[in-house]
């Protein structure tokens, strides 16, 4: 295949599932129940976290999840009361169980008491002169965000932490990434949020997940052998070639193609 025909079909292809029929299918339809900028964050960093395993399954426990909750989720998460936090003690999504989300809940409500946004807890303190830090990819951000989200020592649990990725230890960071991307991405197709405004759609890296691992290797996007962090900026540089302000809008191309089974 050559390059203009690669390009063409990976725009082809990113026009189609980039548009609101993707939604409905996809954990980003749980964040998509609300329009307030802290529900759409709390859910779509939750539901990111426990996307692994089935769409069907995945989306069935965010929902179970919201409604412990309460279906509102910055309001729980600023007001509950100790009492509320005991229907939370059955809740499990394959190793993700009730420790992890206690953990989950007492950070947001010490985040959210002092900063409006979550985008927050992903940036680096801004330096003495006024201007922030030029950084080709979100890799600083995603240590900053693992440190300081794992960085309650009074009450973090270790067993939380693998939960968290980070480029420090090499993770391929995949659901991270995910939520970044629904985060930080703008356009006019109504999918991706966009609601974040200090972290550019160019500096974000491209989440491998099974099918975008598969279709980016049999498309030679792809060469490093394992599926971790190297091989998540390997494939990111590659997709910069077709659009280097907006790499990741590959995403939609490479997850399609894997899902319908064209590759």
């Amino acid at each position: 295949m050559t390059h203009t025909e690669l390009s063409d079909l990976l725009n082809q292809k990113a026009d189609c599932n980039n548009r609101p029929s993707f939604i409905e299918r996809d954990p980003i339809s749980i964040p998509h129940r609300f329009s307030r900028k802290q529900d759409i964050e709390i859910m779509g960093f939750w539901a990111a976290v426990l996307a692994w395993g089935q769409r069907p399954v995945i989306l069935k426990k965010s929902a179970e999840l919201l409604d412990l909750m309460d279906g509102a989720p910055y309001d729980f998460i600023r007001h509950h009361e100790e009492s509320d936090l005991k229907r939370f003690l059955n809740f499990k999504h394959r190793t993700f169980n009730a420790t992890d989300a206690l953990y989950f809940l007492h950070f947001f409500r010490q985040y959210y008491q002092q900063n409006d946004s979550l985008e927050d807890a992903f940036l680096p303190l801004v330096p003495a002169n006024g201007n922030p830090v030029a950084r080709s990819t979100v890799e600083a951000n995603l240590i900053i965000f693992h440190d300081r989200f794992c960085g309650l020592a009074d009450f973090f649990p270790e067993r939380t932490r693998k939960h968290i990725a980070t480029p420090a230890r090499n993770s391929s960071c995949k659901r991270l990434l995910m939520f970044l991307r629904w985060m930080v991405r703008h356009d006019d197709r109504g999918v991706d949020f966009g609601i974040w405004t200090r972290l550019r759609p160019d500096q974000l890296v491209i989440p491998i997940d099974v099918h975008v691992n598969r279709v980016a290797r049999k498309l030679g996007l792809l060469s490093r052998p394992q599926t971790d962090w190297k091989a998540a900026l390997e494939l990111t540089d590659t997709l910069r070639q077709f659009d280097p302000g907006d790499p990741v809008r590959y995403d939609f191309a490479l997850f399609g193609l894997g899902v319908e089974g064209e590759m």
